[in-house]
């Protein structure tokens, strides 16, 4: 009877054992969170209306939009010491005919304070060299070239009563060429507004708005004008629009904690 009862006690004991053990050496793994970023197109300060509203640039052109839609992809999360997450296989395709694509969702980050976000405005080239493309990549989302076997990296048509035929025909496309004198991938970094910080944390929701703004493609370095330039299709002017994108046409204007 006391043999049996001591070994009960053992076995007891050792289960404890263990089981403590299991416990020290499955600790728990990093404390990830989720955040959203809503792109909100506009054209100045107003809205972007398809089809429908006539807008003016700098120069005096007046335009109406009928497609606007381009990537966003390879985004990154900054901190203040520099470091940086990289958001895996992060391909977005945003359209204003589909509003929905305008929220970018991400799950399974790292908790952190971060200051800032870069990502690539096209699909890079890497990628587009590795073929299979299927979801937002895939060729009929009318984003692809396929004679040249390249991605349009941001697309806009409409109309204006500067262009000689009336037409706006802009396809930022390519990155072939020698010495990548047609490349037209850009990255573009955003600091975030002074004394804010996207809190990633496991009970948090954040959300940061990006604003948009269309005529960032006719203004800044490279200044555009309609009765010159209104039908470009890769190549020298496609690289010009594509500096003015990356000069100007994406900034952070607030984020949501929760």
């Amino acid at each position: 009877m006391f043999y049996s009862r001591f070994a009960a006690v053992a076995a007891t004991l050792a289960l404890a054992v263990i089981s403590g053990c299991s416990k020290d050496s499955d600790p728990q793994g990093p404390e990830l969170g989720v955040f959203s970023v809503e792109m909100d197109h506009l054209v100045g300060t107003r809205d972007l209306n398809l089809d429908t509203d006539t807008y003016t640039t700098t120069a005096g052109d007046n335009f109406k939009v009928s497609t606007f839609k381009y990537y966003v992809s390879n985004v990154q999360l900054r901190k203040a010491d520099n470091s940086a997450y990289s958001v895996p296989d992060s391909y977005f395709l945003i359209d204003q005919a589909k509003p929905g694509s305008k929220t970018l969702s991400f799950a399974d980050v790292p908790a952190g304070d971060y200051t800032g976000i870069s990502f690539v405005v096209g699909v890079d080239s890497a990628r587009t060299k590795a073929g299979a493309y299927t979801g937002v990549l895939d060729a009929s989302n009318g984003m692809w070239w396929d004679w040249s076997q390249e991605f349009i990296n941001v697309k806009l048509e409409g109309t204006s009563p500067q262009s000689p035929r009336g037409g706006l025909v802009f396809h930022i496309a390519g990155f072939k060429g020698a010495n990548g004198a047609n490349n037209t991938i850009r990255t573009v970094s955003l600091p975030f507004p002074a004394s804010t910080k996207l809190l990633v944390r496991k009970d948090h929701t954040p959300e940061m708005h990006v604003h948009v703004n269309v005529l960032g493609m006719f203004e800044g370095p490279n200044p555009v004008r309609f009765a010159t330039v209104n039908n470009t299709m890769g190549g020298a002017p496609s690289v010009r629009v594509a500096d003015n994108i990356a000069a100007g046409m994406f900034a952070v204007d607030h984020i949501h904690a929760n």
